[in-house]
């Protein structure tokens, strides 16, 4: 029902993001709905100097109108400030050659050589200029409309860090304190490990190292049944993963606490089923992250990610050049120590798509106030089931 679409560069005048199932009706405002997001996604402690440079800002371009989206695709546009500096690099006119900062030394751990032998590229920067976690901040506009649709529909999210360079820093999440993961460079509620997180960031810049992390999204008043268990394409955890598992630098994806619970008897991970008040139906607890039979069960939905350390290096690791195929170090474009908290609204934006997906296929697209009282009939049902 919702899809995306983005194009553009790294280095290139802008990033376009095409939004196609949005319901008519939601309210939107790029400088109060987008833009705060962006902002979000370029914090953080350990980023780069390109984060001096761009401070981001999508405008709409089609999809709304007198602030409030009309049902026809969005069209967002998020323009690169650096465009100025690669101007002759980065023309799309022919005649530039021999190209100035081709790149022809693949980075460990980066698409550069697999993207340069699937698509028959020499000058490397034709995949990394695509392949850029610049990229990402088309998604973040995305995501920040589909969470928009979320809160207008009373679904509360958060995005945090909770371990970095190696140290847990989950102290626990706590509803109350959300503008305390803005204030924190490293989206976190824990001061003490922040502290010891940040020492470790230090020393990793100082080294020409990078590090990675561990961030998670989390969403709570819920509906049950979104996803489905009757086909394995449809089930809402598998596209979750799918959706963290497509950005960049991430390599690992759980829902609640997969991991530990591989490691513990079912008595240990499975979560009671009881009666509260006035509530027929609670968890005991919620390992399983809000999710059970590719569906979601009413509890908060979480959804962890684990991200690799950035594969670009200022002491830079062996490769091969592609050109002369000789041994050689391997290229340096700018780069950050860590974008893991950056990640964190990457990877909330990601699943926020995939769970405003899920509302609109379950309880109609066409308009806001429809999906509203769709919503709000079943609310009342699976309460008195």
């Amino acid at each position: 029902m919702l899809r995306f679409l983005t194009a553009g560069e790294s280095h290139g005048p802008a990033l376009t993001v095409i939004v196609d199932g949005v319901p008519a009706g939601l309210p939107l405002v790029a400088a109060d709905d987008i833009d705060p997001w962006l902002r979000r996604r370029q914090s953080g402690y350990g980023r780069g100097q390109r984060m001096v440079i761009e401070q981001d800002r999508a405008t709409l371009k089609g999809g709304v109108r007198a602030g409030r989206t009309t049902g026809s695709p969005l069209a967002l546009e998020i323009v690169n400030r650096d465009w100025q500096n690669w101007l002759e690099i980065m023309a799309p006119e022919p005649g530039n050659e021999p190209r100035r900062r081709a790149l022809t030394e693949p980075r460990p751990g980066h698409a550069d050589l697999s993207g340069g032998i699937k698509f028959g590229h020499k000058d490397l920067r034709d995949v990394l200029e695509r392949a850029s976690a610049r990229e990402t901040a088309a998604r973040v506009a995305a995501g920040s409309v589909a969470l928009k649709l979320l809160a207008e529909l009373g679904i509360d999210a958060s995005a945090r860090v909770v371990s970095m360079a190696g140290v847990d820093c989950d102290g626990g999440m706590d509803w109350d304190r959300l503008a305390a993961l803005d204030e924190s460079p490293l989206r976190t509620f824990d001061q003490e490990a922040e502290d010891r997180i940040i020492d470790r960031v230090d020393e990793a810049r100082e080294r020409g190292d990078t590090i990675g992390g561990v961030v998670e999204a989390r969403f709570r008043n819920v509906p049950v049944g979104l996803g489905t268990y009757t086909q394995w394409d449809r089930k809402l955890d598998g596209r979750l993963a799918q959706a963290v598992m497509s950005i960049q630098a991430m390599k690992g994806c759980e829902i609640g606490d997969g991991w530990r619970n591989a490691t513990l008897p079912g008595s240990s991970v499975h979560d009671a089923i009881v009666g509260a008040g006035d509530a027929r139906y609670q968890r005991a607890s919620n390992r399983s992250g809000g999710l059970e039979g590719g569906m979601t069960n009413g509890e908060e939905l979480v959804v962890r990610a684990a991200m690799k350390p950035i594969a670009t290096l200022m002491q830079p690791l062996q490769t091969v050049d592609v050109v002369t195929h000789k041994p050689v170090a391997a290229s340096r474009e700018r780069s950050d120590v860590t974008a893991v908290p950056a990640a964190s609204i990457v990877v909330l934006a990601m699943c926020a798509f995939v769970l405003a997906d899920a509302v609109t296929e379950k309880f109609g697209a066409d308009s806001l106030r429809e999906i509203k009282a769709s919503l709000a009939a079943h609310r009342e049902y699976a309460a008195a089931y």
